[in-house]
């Protein structure tokens, strides 16, 4: 007999959280591929870290949309209770540090980021916190 976990009150929070957080990367990563001048300057970036934003290589693209779309599809799988949603955040923290490499380590991102930097590491504190949270869901049979 397969015993049946009761959702926690938090999943739904924390999953409604999440797909909110990670839908506005969805936005953003959209918005900043198709009309990348108008909304970078939008969103307050200046002449100097669009530039920098233009002239990145095409892999860290990828990186990005992993990370933006991988945590959206891991929020969803989480509030409909999938272990899945663990491998999903996995792959989209994966993203997220390609990001991170390359623009601390392969590039001048911090110069170019100017006081915004810090928000990089917010963004990692969150996709770890969505790792730690469906894995303690999945081992605690939450997530079927």
């Amino acid at each position: 007999m397969v015993e049946t976990v009761k959702t926690p009150w938090h999943l739904w929070a924390v999953g409604v959280l999440a797909l909110l957080w990670n839908g506005f990367g969805c936005v953003d990563f959209v918005m900043s591929t198709t009309q990348a001048e108008t909304w970078l300057a939008q969103m307050g970036m200046t002449e100097a870290q669009i530039a920098y934003f233009n002239s990145m290589p095409a892999w860290t693209f990828v990186a990005w949309g992993v990370g933006v779309f991988g945590g959206a599809i891991g929020a969803i799988l989480l509030l409909v209770r999938r272990q899945w949603a663990f491998a999903v955040f996995v792959l989209s923290f994966l993203g997220w540090l390609a990001s991170v490499v390359y623009a601390f380590l392969l590039s001048d991102g911090m110069a170019a980021m100017g006081e915004h930097w810090p928000m990089q590491f917010v963004i990692g504190a969150v996709c770890l916190f969505l790792v730690w949270y469906a894995w303690r869901s999945k081992t605690r049979g939450v997530l079927r």
